[in-house]
């Protein structure tokens, strides 16, 4: 007997998408690694004098792009406890606090970057969260391409384009009949800016995520584009305590530092960041160029940003921006 081509299901079945409050933009006030908080007070303030004229900037021309002229920005901070733990909660952020406070700078929202490999998942479990982020990856291919190259989920890199051929054409060393092939971008205009991205190393079981894979989660997070069966994931957490606790594990993922800021999650973000990280936020917009999000997610966020009158791109890395100033 041949079986019907159609299907029943209940809606109640598919887990509704959460509704997130939205901000016009998320602004990274900075990214440091452990070392850096190890030089001293000093680094700090130098590090939020030299964001302040540019936070200053983004809010500035935010509102410009709002007819009632009044912009919903939040700030934020990423601290790497994730691929070394130099020092404490309690001994890291209190001057860190003050030395942007010294900026005239206040800092709405800290987050870990450990928060960005795994997270509080739903009914007190583990949510995977850049495993989930590698599982939404769809590989743009080549033009030309045959599928021989393995896929991501194996391999660990993605690229933005096709690689060099890694097999020779001829006997080593016979350079009159050997041929080369450069490698080449797949949205290249004229010549060509090919990256090849390591998302993580070790074996599957024990993957250290990179950090340009876990700043691709955080842009996703900050973009509000990440659901756990529908739910939200990295929510704030209020944190009214006066004191901060000896061990990272003890501080939620994202800690809501101030009770009047604007929305965590935004329609576009801003990362204000030492020019270190310009070959690694190069890299995370060839991750966000090819993660595929969930229809409703993208939905509510282009439907709710036209009405505001701030419509965003569809192309999800068109929504990140950065300042990289000299010095930093």
């Amino acid at each position: 007997m041949n079986q019907p081509a159609w299907a029943f299901r209940e809606t109640s079945a598919e887990p509704a998408t959460a509704s997130l409050p939205f901000s016009h933009v998320s602004l990274e006030l900075g990214h440091l690694y452990m070392e850096d908080f190890a030089v001293g007070a000093d680094r700090l303030r130098r590090h939020f004098a030299a964001a302040r004229p540019w936070a200053d900037a983004v809010r500035a021309s935010t509102g410009a792009r709002l007819a009632n002229g009044r912009a919903r920005v939040s700030t934020c901070f990423l601290i790497d406890d994730y691929f070394s733990r130099l020092s404490t909660p309690a001994e890291l952020i209190p001057p860190l606090l003050s030395a942007a406070a010294d900026a005239g700078l206040t800092i709405d929202y800290l987050a870990r970057e450990s928060g960005c490999a795994v997270a509080p998942g739903t009914d007190r479990t583990e949510f995977r969260l850049a495993e989930s982020v590698l599982n939404r990856l769809v590989e743009s291919p080549p033009p030309g391409s045959s599928g021989f190259r393995p896929p991501v989920s194996r391999t660990g890199w993605l690229s933005n384009g096709c690689r060099a051929p890694a097999q020779r054409t001829s006997a080593a060393l016979d350079s009159a009949g050997a041929t080369w092939q450069p490698p080449s971008e797949t949205t290249a205009r004229g010549h060509s800016g090919f990256l090849d991205v390591e998302l993580w190393s070790g074996r599957e079981e024990e993957r250290t995520w990179s950090c340009a894979f876990l700043a691709s989660v955080w842009q996703l997070v900050r973009l509000g584009l990440l659901r756990d069966n529908g739910r939200a994931v990295l929510t704030p957490t209020p944190w009214d305590d006066r004191e901060f606790p000896s061990e990272w594990d003890g501080l939620p993922p994202v800690l809501r530092l101030n009770p009047h800021a604007e929305p965590f999650t935004a329609y576009s973000t801003c990362s204000v960041l030492p020019t270190r990280f310009l070959t690694v936020e190069h890299a995370v917009r060839v991750v966000l160029e090819q993660v595929q999000i969930e229809d409703a997610v993208q939905d509510q966020v282009m439907s709710r940003s036209a009405k505001e009158g701030f419509a965003v791109p569809a192309d999800i890395a068109a929504r990140t921006s950065y300042v990289f100033p000299p010095g930093l």
